[in-house]
């Protein structure tokens, strides 16, 4: 990633996690839910994909979240996540690390601590606390609904609440931004490659939108999107 390197992070977690665990195999998975092209008002490659490594009571996640917009060959999101995680309840974790923003734009750097886990009916939450001199609150919920073995339709929501103003990336305190989707997968290798199509619909309100609006930007854009859920 630009401006960034967590080559050298990874090791020395994956080292600190070996020692009361040696014993235990070390476990590692990646998992990209969202890897797409998303076409509206404008084009845009996405991406959201998690690399975990470690073991039962403690692991290391990295993180990747992206918009990249093709007309403008320039990031519009772009999120890297270093984090550790530890069970506290049957399917829940602790999380806690960092999070630095580097898109085209004004960089900023979080401290993040939060929870991700399984909620009644098999709903996926992720729960976090952005914390910085301009803090925020962010969570997203999706679930999985199987239509057959292999059609499954994925609806999504996630929302991101400012807690104060942060006029560099137009945002405005408690003015919330809501991205909701539903994406309908087909797993072509077992749960390895599965395409998708789908829609992707976000919309920011009250100042936030306001400060959107003043940059030349929308208060809410619709995208159709297609692409592929990678787990190995």
């Amino acid at each position: 990633m630009r401006r960034m390197t967590l080559s050298a992070a990874v090791p020395a977690a994956l080292i600190a996690l070996a020692g009361p665990a040696a014993a235990e195999p070390l476990a590692w998975n990646f998992n990209a839910e969202q890897f797409e092209f998303r076409t509206g008002d404008e084009d845009l490659l996405a991406w959201s994909a998690d690399f975990t490594a470690g073991y039962d009571d403690l692991k290391v996640l990295i993180r990747s979240e992206a918009e990249y917009g093709l007309e403008e060959s320039a990031f519009e999101k772009l999120e890297t996540q270093a984090r550790l995680a530890t069970p506290i309840a049957d399917f829940w974790d602790a999380t806690a690390g960092i999070m630095v923003s580097t898109p085209e734009g004004p960089d900023r750097v979080y401290g993040v601590v939060g929870f991700h886990g399984l909620a009644p009916q098999w709903f996926e939450v992720d729960a976090d606390a952005y914390l910085s001199d301009k803090p925020f609150l962010r969570a997203e919920v999706d679930y999985e609904a199987l239509i057959t073995n292999r059609v499954i339709l994925t609806p999504s929501i996630e929302a991101t609440l400012p807690l104060v103003d942060d006029a560099g990336i137009d945002r405005g305190g408690f003015a919330p931004i809501v991205e909701v989707g539903a994406r309908l997968s087909y797993d072509l290798v077992d749960r390895l490659v599965s395409p998708y199509v789908g829609v992707h619909y976000e919309r920011a309100f009250g100042e936030s939108g306001d400060r959107r609006r003043a940059s030349g930007g929308a208060r809410d854009a619709l995208f159709f999107v297609a692409g592929t859920k990678i787990l190995f």
